[in-house]
């Protein structure tokens, strides 16, 4: 396909994968997002093509640009966010979804869909006795808003086409030839669009610093370096709708007067980083990346730049020093990023989905966009919902959305009729939110007051067998192992910290134990470099803040509520179950359990190392677990 010269050739474009796009009326969306692809979807899709083209049914890989009424469209898309149902497959224009498919399955959504019409009812998502066949009536769905991801699940990924035949590039358009890079930041600073890293800064207010800068060249650097446990928000995005990201980094470069982009995304997320370069490679061949874009005298090029996996590398200085080659470290500030950033020069530095809500603002407009959310947050934000709750996955809701409404209506409640007992939210250095704080609104003032933050959006959420004080010790273990090492109140603050949460999981917390952890967490929130040495201890302090008879029950008592700490958990004999037959004893490794045949036998808590096999062998129930 020939390059695109101008703004007409590009309307022109559109224009045609708009018209193919409508005659395409019937498609088949496989999900191809990690989730999925792991469950084996992309086996799903291959026999899906095989098995329509054995039968001489038409199906259509890439959008064509002529009639095709009677071609099925097959495409891979990207998640479609329900991940615990996975693998799944929509069915278009009906809206049909099709959960937990497997290939036996194939030859009957064949049968049933294309060939008569019909749902595959038994693959239709069931919530307490009602079957949901549309995606977009499962309850799951209908509770969330969707804009940042409303076109992951609905379009090919990796189609340049499809995503012009959504509207793609109306907005990269609308900046080079309706705006001045002045009115752009305007439009973003009226936006106020919270960068959704977890910072939560003004990304107009970080444009328009850098806008301000005389020194060149100027970079746009946007953060893939997603690395906190259970988040997935940004991999969907890059996954599921590339060129959303990529035109909201454009429109920055117009903005700021920046020629040249980097995309710094793990190197955990393969996909990601091939569907990102698939995207940039099918930009440039239609000219809409690369030199004189349509005409005009804005050159833009992009680069990716794969991460070790380095925690720390999130922080900004850290990614843009392992952007230069060098070793992934935060450092001092003043100088910021916006002053000296990539290479020493003005750089703006926001994550995937603050650059992928861009488009959008400039396309409708900042009043458009304010409508959604609250007065300081505005527009949306993504969650990554795991933990023990019913619906686990990508979620999309406004600022300002209550945790009830999430755990409780998007996520269903908990499993199993459990209790909710906290969610941990923001990630390794995020913090606890409790039942009472179920109806706090999920924005970043209100979070920031209740000891906690957005972060990037993870929310763990955890039910009444969850034990806080394991909790704080395993985000600890992570943050403490993932410390660069460069400051000394984050490297050895977090150790000392680890060592003595590790010390009361393990029964021998000692009076004075919580009084230490808070003056370390004190002194390493003041003192710390980064943002990560700074947060670090968040997770240690709100779970003290909100369960802190958790901790004084395993220091003083030796037992942990919640019954989930290994090392304090105690096995009795109850000596009216007993009947003295010695398979307990006989059975035990290292000799703990003693007594006489035909009597009450007895446990040495002091030898017992809670292995429960004498649960497990005894046949009378007599041995239980404290």
């Amino acid at each position: 396909m020939a390059k695109l010269e101008n703004r007409q050739q590009l309307q022109e474009l559109r224009a045609a994968c708009e018209a193919a796009a409508k005659k395409e009326t019937r498609k088949i969306l496989v999900c191809a997002g990690t989730g999925c692809v792991s469950g084996g979807s992309l086996d799903i899709y291959a026999a899906l093509k095989a098995k329509m083209e054995e039968r001489g049914i038409a199906c259509e890989i890439e959008l064509g640009h002529v009639p095709h009424d009677d071609v099925v469209g097959l495409k891979k898309s990207g998640c479609h966010g329900f991940c615990e149902m996975g693998p799944l497959v929509r069915i278009e224009p009906q809206g049909w979804l099709l959960t937990k498919v497997k290939l036996a399955d194939v030859d009957e959504i064949i049968d049933s869909c294309i060939a008569q019409n019909k749902p595959v009812e038994r693959l239709a998502y069931k919530q307490n006795g009602v079957i949901y066949e549309k995606q977009e009536e499962i309850p799951f769905y209908q509770k969330q808003t969707r804009k940042v991801l409303e076109h992951c699940g609905h379009v090919d990924a990796d189609s340049i086409l499809e995503y012009l035949s959504i509207g793609g590039y109306q907005s990269l358009e609308k900046a080079l030839f309706e705006m001045k890079p002045a009115d752009i930041v305007q439009e973003m600073l009226d936006a106020n669009l919270r960068g959704r890293g977890g910072g939560g800064f003004p990304a107009g207010t970080k444009w328009s610093q850098v806008a301000r800068q005389k020194a060149t060249p100027k970079y746009v650097v946007c953060n893939g370096d997603e690395g906190d446990p259970g988040a997935f928000m940004d991999r969907s995005i890059m996954e599921g709708d590339p060129h959303r990201m990529i035109e909201g980094m454009m429109i920055a470069a117009i903005a700021c007067g920046a020629s040249e982009g980097y995309i710094y995304v793990r190197a955990e997320y393969p996909m990601a980083v091939a569907r990102l370069r698939n995207a940039i490679k099918r930009a440039e061949e239609l000219g809409i990346l690369g030199d004189n874009i349509l005409g005009t005298d804005f050159c833009f090029h992009m680069h990716i730049n794969r991460g070790a996996g380095a925690f720390v590398c999130g922080e900004g200085s850290a990614l843009t020093a392992s952007i230069e080659g060098k070793r992934g470290m935060p450092r001092v500030k003043p100088p910021r990023t916006v002053e000296h950033g990539l290479f020493d020069k003005p750089t703006v530095l926001n994550n995937v989905e603050t650059f992928a809500n861009v488009p959008a603002i400039i396309k409708d407009g900042a009043a458009e966009y304010c409508k959604i959310g609250t007065e300081t947050s505005s527009g949306t934000k993504a969650f990554a919902l795991t933990g023990n709750i019913q619906n686990t996955g990508l979620i999309e809701v406004p600022m300002g959305t209550t945790l009830r409404e999430v755990v409780f209506g998007v996520g269903g409640g908990i499993r199993d009729g459990k209790q909710f007992k906290a969610v941990q939210i923001g990630g390794p250095s995020g913090g606890c939110l409790t039942a009472e704080h179920l109806d706090l609104p999920l924005d970043f003032d209100s979070l920031k007051k209740a000891g906690a933050i957005i972060g990037s959006g993870g929310l763990v959420v955890m039910d009444e067998d969850t034990c806080m004080v394991e909790v704080a010790r395993f985000f600890m273990n992570f943050t403490q192992n993932e410390s660069c090492g460069k400051c000394v109140p984050c490297r050895e603050g977090t150790k000392r910290m680890l060592e003595i949460l590790e010390r009361i999981v393990a029964g021998k917390g000692r009076e004075g134990d919580i009084e230490l952890l808070e003056e370390l967490a004190d002194t390493i929130t003041n003192t710390a470099l980064c943002g990560l040495g700074k947060t670090a201890a968040n997770p240690v302090v709100s779970t003290i803040k909100y369960f802190r008879s958790e901790y004084e029950a395993h220091i003083r008592d030796k037992r942990c509520p919640a019954g989930a700490c290994a090392r304090l958990k105690r096995y009795v004999i109850d000596p009216d179950k007993c009947k003295g037959c010695s398979k307990c004893a006989r059975n035990c490794p290292v000799n703990a359990i003693s007594g006489e045949i035909r009597k009450p036998f007895t446990i040495d808590t002091a030898k017992c190392i809670k292995c429960g096999a004498c649960i497990t062998n005894c046949a009378f129930g007599a041995i239980r677990e404290e």
